[in-house]
């Protein structure tokens, strides 16, 4: 069964962030109407996703699937988004019910007995985004113990000027590429993720995530400089 599901079902299939064709599809435009959510679905503007994800069974579907949702171990913001509980102090990630949902809304042909495999693909991702976003904050000794996700949006037609040097020079663009906003004691900052299929050192796993601080400031620049030297003399 393992060996059916990909990292990019998981990422972008059953993951119920919305990305942009989804949000205008939700909001009746026709130029995003190829991803079928449903019109006048409301979505959250902080980070494209829909006000409510139903935890009900859907129309066709062969047997039900859990709705318990596993609490992540990446902190968050006092933002509040509607589809996570008012007194988690992490991030919670969808149930097996919900990813379902989503990969029928977005017209993917999801498999009931997939749904584990698919929860356990994005939670893993997701966690190892989570450790590559806090190596960049540990940069930052004084705030790094209060770091906190506060909101974020999937991109995927949006390539990062280095997903887009990296075609040019012949490697494959990543499937999927997420912005996470993160609180850092009061100051946002923002992420670029860009996910790749297959570069990796994780055979098991068979991704590979990059992360690292958009250049929306000279704080974020001197950290990538940073950063590299540090990668060249380690």
């Amino acid at each position: 069964m393992a060996d059916k599901v990909s990292v990019e079902q998981a990422m972008r299939g059953g993951c119920p962030v919305m990305h942009k064709g989804d949000a205008a599809a939700a909001g009746g435009s026709e130029a995003g109407s190829s991803c079928p959510v449903m019109r006048g679905d409301k979505v959250n503007p902080d980070n494209l996703m829909l006000l409510e994800e139903k935890q009900k069974p859907t129309e066709g579907q062969k047997m039900p699937l859990p709705t318990e949702r596993v609490k992540s171990t990446i902190p968050r913001a006092e933002f509040l988004a509607p589809h996570q509980t008012g007194d988690a102090k992490v991030w919670e990630y969808p149930s097996e019910q919900m990813f379902y949902n989503a990969m029928k809304r977005k017209g993917w042909k999801p498999q009931e007995e997939d749904m584990p495999t698919v929860v356990k693909i994005h939670n893993m991702v997701n966690e190892r985004s989570w450790e590559q976003v806090m190596i960049w904050e540990k940069m930052h000794p004084e705030t790094a113990d209060k770091v906190k996700l506060k909101r974020f949006m999937g991109r995927p037609d949006d390539l990062s000027p280095k997903a887009r040097l990296r075609q040019l020079l012949g490697y494959k663009p990543p499937f999927d590429r997420h912005d996470w906003i993160v609180d850092r004691d009061g100051k946002e900052v923002r992420y670029v993720i860009d996910f790749y299929n297959g570069h990796t050192t994780d055979e098991r796993a068979g991704f590979y995530v990059d992360a690292r601080p958009a250049v929306d400031d000279v704080g974020s620049f001197v950290d990538r400089v940073r950063m590299n030297f540090r990668k060249i003399f380690q």
